[in-house]
């Protein structure tokens, strides 16, 4: 089948100046573009009035978690609505593929964010693809989590490995790496990869610069001051982070992207001029570095996200003991003086079947109702989630720094979302790429060229995605179009998409007139395996 765009405002994805013109297509591939293209087979697509981009790379996702889903429409139908036809997933170190099939610690993968349905779950990441590829809505690259595989060696053990055990651990992910993931993932605030020490860590890093694939990275801390590090005064606590990572990439040929930038607590935000810096400092010194963010104040965690690692690691009989819980409250109090972020700011998003009254309200609203102090009634949330609820978390940043952060020449897009079984949503699931065009648009954020590069073609020259994320000939049809008029004078975070019009997955329209056509997304995405 050939389809014929005609009359389209053409972002290309290289960030050079739109265009008018067309795009002709036969099946999967573009095969011409320029202006009056003309082929008598071809299905005429009008796009007067119209934009069209390469289909939008969400450049943080955790999405190979629904791949495998029997019915995994559900949970890609908003993202393909807001314009995403591909994702970067396996972030945070928290992979769904990336394991020992034999592991008998399959109760620690997923860092109480994730889990398997049924028996639906694939270790190798080479039978993961096979698994996925036509048989999902959208194209998915994946990263091998460093969690996912410590964890599956060791569980979530605070203890040094082994010898034998990191051997194994990386040899697991060598053989994700010669499978086709897109790189490696570290997250640092997540079980077990906190209790990783510093040559764990370059172990990793080795790998990555090993085979050139991206090491993205979750790291320690995203505030001022953390559960991370002992010492609560001194070094801001996201810096302290960053030298660590800057110290693994130092004299290496690391390609380096931070984990969804963002200062957590009121008092994080001064530092963020001095982070961008950091990263300048990076580059300049030679080490590839970039980063990712989501045009959000807020970002959704676990509930432990604030727990401490030394409080983490105990039973939970030597939680409850007195001297225990003392500690963590009095670090917890100074933590909160020095931060700028309390209770107030930790909103319930779900702690499991039987605690809905609790969804919407603060840890602060929920211990004036349980007549308990903030910290008791944090713990006593934790405990009934069994430590792996879920809250919304803000603010994560300020529309300042994200229009900053966002003009920066070496960042990409992302959601960093997911849709959840029940409880609050995370409103990146909902018009955050929109977003960054209606800013870029209003004259807040990049350009609008530019933008859609970080959404499209840099986030696929960075990931290694082959012909994806530009608009060329013999590249894979992927293509979001979107009415600028509808995205300047759209309203955001209304819960809804805006200005989309139609979106394709290799050569298929998906999305068109505001309905997506099921038939053709139970098989019209492809695993994206980089070589």
């Amino acid at each position: 089948m050939k389809v014929l765009f005609r009359n389209a405002l053409i972002y290309d994805g290289t960030g050079g100046t739109a265009f008018r013109g067309d795009v002709l297509v036969s099946g999967e591939r573009i095969i011409a573009v320029g202006e009056q293209l003309e082929d008598e087979e071809a299905d005429i697509a009008d796009m007067t009035g119209l934009a069209v981009a390469p289909g939008f790379i969400d450049a943080h996702s955790h999405n190979d978690w629904f791949a495998l889903r029997e019915q995994p429409l559900k949970y890609f139908a908003p993202f393909i609505r807001q314009g995403i036809t591909s994702f970067v997933a396996g972030n945070c170190g928290i992979s769904a593929s990336g394991f020992s099939d034999s592991t008998p610690h399959m109760d620690s993968l997923g860092a109480g964010l994730f889990t398997y349905e049924g028996d639906r779950r694939r270790g190798r990441i080479a039978a993961f693809f096979d698994a996925v590829d036509g048989k999902m809505p959208c194209n998915l690259a994946a990263l091998a989590g460093h969690n996912t595989a410590r964890a599956s060696v060791a569980g979530n053990s605070p203890g040094k490995l082994t010898a034998a055990e990191r051997a194994e651990m990386l040899d697991i992910m060598e053989k994700s790496l010669k499978d086709g993931a897109a790189g490696l993932s570290l997250g640092l605030m997540y079980e077990p990869g906190l209790y990783a020490p510093l040559d764990e860590l370059e172990d990793v890093a080795r790998l990555c610069v090993k085979y050139d694939r991206p090491l993205t990275v979750h790291p320690r801390a995203c505030s001022k001051v953390s559960m991370a590090y002992p010492q609560l005064l001194g070094r801001a606590h996201l810096l302290r982070a960053m030298d660590e990572l800057a110290g693994i990439a130092r004299g290496t040929k690391l390609k380096l992207q931070y984990s969804h930038a963002i200062f957590v607590g009121r008092q994080s935000f001064k530092y963020a001029d001095e982070w961008i810096g950091m990263i300048d400092t990076m580059r300049q010194e030679g080490i590839d570095a970039g980063f990712d963010i989501y045009d959000e104040t807020l970002g959704v965690s676990v509930i432990t996200v604030v727990m401490p690692p030394w409080y983490q690691a105990l039973s939970r009989e030597d939680k409850r003991r007195p001297f225990n819980k003392l500690r963590f409250a009095a670090l917890a109090r100074a933590s909160i003086a020095l931060l700028g972020f309390d209770f107030t700011d930790i909103q319930i998003a779900y702690l499991g079947e039987g605690h809905e009254r609790f969804e919407g309200k603060t840890v602060a609203q929920i211990a004036k109702e349980l007549r308990m102090s903030e910290v008791d009634a944090y713990l006593h949330l934790c405990e009934i989630s069994r430590f792996v609820g879920r809250v919304n978390m803000g603010p994560y940043s300020t529309p300042e720094i994200i229009k900053k952060l966002s003009k920066h020449p070496h960042v990409l897009y992302m959601t960093d979302a997911w849709v959840e079984e029940s409880g609050i949503q995370n409103p990146a699931l909902y018009d955050c790429f929109p977003k960054f065009l209606h800013h870029a648009l209003q004259g807040k954020g990049d350009t609008m060229e530019n933008t859609v590069r970080k959404m499209t073609g840099a986030t696929a020259d960075r990931f290694l995605l082959k012909d994806r994320g530009y608009i060329r000939p013999e590249g894979f049809a992927d293509f979001t179009v979107f009415s600028p008029k509808e995205l300047l004078n759209g309203t955001p975070d209304r819960g809804e998409p805006f200005g989309i019009e139609e979106v394709w997955i290799n050569g298929h329209r998906v999305l068109y007139s505001g309905q997506l056509n099921e038939k053709k997304l139970k098989t019209s995405g492809h695993a994206m395996r980089v070589k």
